[in-house]
C-alpha cells in the first residue's frame, strides 16, 4: 500500500512538472488555480487533468475572484479552460451564486457556460432557466430558452432574459408576465431591478386585477409596494369606466388613480364622457374629480350634452351617477344653453339643477331666476320641463325691444325637446311686442296678471294667455315711454350665450399644463455576444458549444427601439375605446 501510495505521488509530480508553466504562474491571463480535488491523468483524456471530489469536499477552484465547486472537473490546461460536473456552484463575491448541473468556463475570456436545472441566487431575486451564459467582463448573464424570476413580491417568466450584475437588473423580453397574487403583468419588454422591485414595462403592456386593468406602451410600476405610473395610449378600465391621460397614476392599494393632461374618463354604461387635464378617481367610493377645462358629456336622445365648469365632481355607482360642477359652471346642448355658479345633475332621477345666479337659453329665449331645475324623461331620454324657482324672467329680443315675462315660479313643457309651453305664476308682469301676420307691429301689450301661459313655436313667441288679468291695456308703440319698456329686475345677457360647445371656456384662460418628461427608453446596449463571424470564433475543442450558440439569434426579441415603439400596432380593444369616445364627443 505504502509503495502504490509513492507510485501515486510519482505520477502527479511528473504531471506537474511537464504542465506548461503559464499555468503555474499568473501572467497576463491569470490561470485557472485547482485548490482541492483528486487529481486522475487518464490516457483517454490526454489534455486534461481530471479533478475529483474527496470524500468529504467537492473539487474547488478558483479564478479571478470567482469561485467553483463540483463533483468532477477536467482541466484543460493549454487552453485554460475547465469542463465541470455534477452539483456545480460558482460564487462571485457574497452576492451571486449559480447552481447546475453541468458547467464550462474559459479562464482567457472569463466566459462561463451552465446548463441543467440552472439556478441563478442574489438576495432578493432566483432565476431558474435550462441553459444560461454569463459573461464575466461584462458582468452579464443571459438565456434564451425560457426562464423564471422569483421576487419577494411575484414571479416572472421570459423567452429572453438578460442580468446585468453590476445593477441588479434584469432585462426581461419576448413573451414577458409577471405574476402576484394581486394582479398579472403582460408585456413586450420589462426592466426589472432586483435591489427595489421596481419594474420599467416598454411596448404594448397590461396589467390585470379583479378589480382594473391597466394598459400602456411605457410604464413603471413599484412591484413590491404596487403603485405605478404610465404613459402612451394609457388607459385603465374599471368596471364601466375608462381612464385616459398622458400621464397616468396609479395606487392598487387605495384604489387610487390620478390623470394629468388631456385625460378622459368614459363611463360605457351610462354614455358619457369626462374630459380635462387633471382627474382622480377613487374606485372604492366611486369618486372622479376633474379639473382644468373640465367639461362633461352625456350622450341623451341622439344628442350630446355638455356640462363644464372649474371644477366637476362625480360620484355614485354606475346606476346612479350623481354630477356637481363648482365655480362658474356651463351646459351646452345643440338647441340649448346656460350658464350658473354651481350645477347639479342626477342622472338616475332624471334632474339638472342650476344653482346661484343661473340663465338659461332655450332657442332664443333668455331665462333667468334663483334656481332653475331642468327635468328629463326616464324612459325616453327626452326634456321633459324646467322650472324656475323665485324672481323668473324670460326675455326674447325683439327689432324694436325685447319681450319680457316676469313672475315667481316658471314651468316650461318640452316636447320632442323642444320648448313649446310656458307657465309663468304669481305676481306676473309682461311686456310684448305685438305684431300681425305680416310682422307689422300693432303695439305694446304691458299686462301684470296672476298667470301666465305662453306658446312658442320654433322658438318665438306665437301667443300669450292671461289668467285673471288685474290689470293690462295694448299701447300703441308712441305712446308707450320708451323708459317703460324695461320691467324691473331686466338684465339682458345675449353676449353670454353659448353658441357652440367651444363657448363653454369662452373667456377663460387656456390652463398651463406640466411639462410631463417621461420614461425614456433605455439606452441600447451592445448585444450579449460579440458579432464574430463562426469561422473566426475561438472555442476549445472540448466545449460543448458550437459556433451557433455563441452569436446573436436574428430571430430573437430585441429590446424596443424608437423606430420600433413608433410602429407598434394598436390592440383592437383601445380602438374600440377610441371609437366610443368619438361617438360621444
Amino acid at each position: 500500500m505504502l509503495q502504490q501510495s509513492k507510485n501515486i505521488k510519482k505520477i502527479i509530480l511528473a504531471f506537474l512538472l511537464c504542465a506548461p508553466l503559464s499555468f503555474m504562474f499568473a501572467q497576463k491571463t491569470q490561470k485557472v488555480d485547482i485548490q482541492s480535488g483528486y487529481l486522475e491523468i487518464r490516457p483517454d483524456f490526454p489534455d486534461a487533468a481530471i479533478w475529483t471530489r474527496e470524500a468529504n469536499a467537492q473539487v474547488y477552484i478558483v479564478h479571478e475572484g470567482i469561485e467553483m465547486w463540483c463533483d468532477q472537473a477536467y482541466v484543460y490546461m493549454k487552453d485554460n479552460f475547465v469542463k465541470a460536473f455534477g452539483n456545480v456552484r460558482i460564487t462571485q463575491g457574497d452576492t451571486m451564486t449559480l447552481n447546475s448541473k453541468y458547467a464550462e468556463y474559459n479562464g482567457n475570456t472569463q466566459f462561463a457556460f451552465v446548463s441543467g436545472d440552472v439556478i441563478l441566487k442574489e438576495p432578493n431575486t432566483t432565476l431558474t432557466t435550462d441553459t444560461l451564459y454569463f459573461d464575466r467582463i461584462k458582468q452579464q448573464g443571459f438565456y434564451r430558452t425560457g426562464g423564471k424570476v422569483v421576487d419577494t413580491a411575484s414571479v416572472l417568466t421570459s423567452r429572453i432574459g438578460r442580468y446585468y450584475a453590476e445593477t441588479k437588473k434584469y432585462q426581461f423580453l419576448s413573451n414577458v408576465v409577471v405574476t402576484n397574487p394581486e394582479y398579472v403583468i403582460n408585456t413586450n419588454q420589462l426592466d426589472f431591478y432586483t435591489e427595489t422591485g421596481n419594474a420599467y414595462l416598454y411596448g404594448p403592456s397590461t396589467i390585470v386585477s379583479k378589480t382594473s386593468t391597466v394598459f400602456c406602451e411605457r410604464g413603471f410600476y413599484d412591484t413590491r409596494k404596487d403603485y405605478g405610473y404610465f404613459m402612451k395610449n394609457a388607459r385603465i378600465d374599471y368596471d364601466q369606466r375608462s381612464v385616459y391621460g398622458d400621464s397616468l397614476y396609479f395606487d392598487r392599494k387605495t384604489s387610487f388613480a390620478s390623470a394629468t393632461n388631456n385625460i378622459k374618463v368614459l363611463d360605457t354604461l351610462n354614455k358619457s364622457l369626462v374630459k380635462g387635464h387633471y382627474a382622480e378617481v377613487y374606485r372604492e367610493k366611486d369618486s372622479v374629480f376633474i379639473t382644468k377645462r373640465a367639461v362633461a358629456i352625456t350622450v341623451r336622445d341622439n344628442d350630446s350634452i355638455y356640462v363644464h365648469a372649474d371644477t366637476l365632481r362625480i360620484t355614485g355607482k354606475p346606476d346612479h351617477r350623481i354630477l356637481r360642477g363648482f365655480y362658474d359652471a356651463r351646459i351646452y346642448k345643440s338647441d340649448m344653453s346656460g350658464k350658473s355658479d354651481s350645477i347639479y345633475v342626477n342622472e338616475k332621477m332624471g334632474i339638472t339643477k342650476m344653482i346661484t345666479h343661473p340663465i338659461l337659453w332655450s332657442g332664443e329665449s333668455q331665462m333667468t331666476g334663483d334656481t332653475i331645475h331642468l327635468l328629463t324623461n326616464k324612459v325616453t331620454e327626452k326634456l321633459d320641463s324646467l322650472k324656475v324657482f323665485k324672481n323668473a324672467f324670460l326675455i326674447q329680443k325683439d327689432s324694436l325691444g325685447f319681450n319680457q315675462v316676469k313672475g315667481e315660479i316658471l314651468i316650461g313643457l318640452f316636447t320632442d325637446n323642444e320648448l313649446d309651453t310656458i307657465h309663468i305664476n304669481r305676481n306676473t308682469e309682461v311686456i310684448f311686442y305685438t305684431r300681425n301676420d305680416k310682422d307689422e307691429l300693432v303695439g305694446i301689450n304691458h299686462t301684470q296678471s296672476s298667470a301666465i301661459q305662453i306658446t312658442l313655436e320654433e322658438e318665438e313667441i306665437q301667443t300669450i294667455r292671461f289668467l285673471r288679468t288685474v290689470d293690462g291695456k295694448l299701447y300703441p308703440e308712441s305712446q308707450f315711454p320708451e323708459n317703460a319698456r324695461i320691467l324691473r329686475g331686466f338684465e339682458w345677457r345675449g353676449e353670454e350665450r353659448l353658441l357652440s360647445k367651444q363657448d363653454l371656456f369662452k373667456g377663460k384662460p387656456i390652463p398651463i399644463l406640466p411639462k410631463i418628461t417621461g420614461i425614456p427608453l433605455p439606452d441600447l446596449e451592445e448585444e450579449f455576444f460579440k458579432e464574430i463571424p463562426a469561422k473566426d470564433l475561438i472555442i476549445p475543442e472540448a466545449s460543448q458549444l458550437l459556433p451557433k450558440n455563441l452569436q446573436n439569434d436574428p430571430k430573437d426579441f430585441k429590446p424596443l427601439s424608437k423606430e420600433d415603439e413608433d410602429n407598434t400596432e394598436k390592440d383592437k380593444k383601445e380602438a374600440n375605446q377610441k371609437n366610443k369616445i368619438e361617438k360621444i364627443e
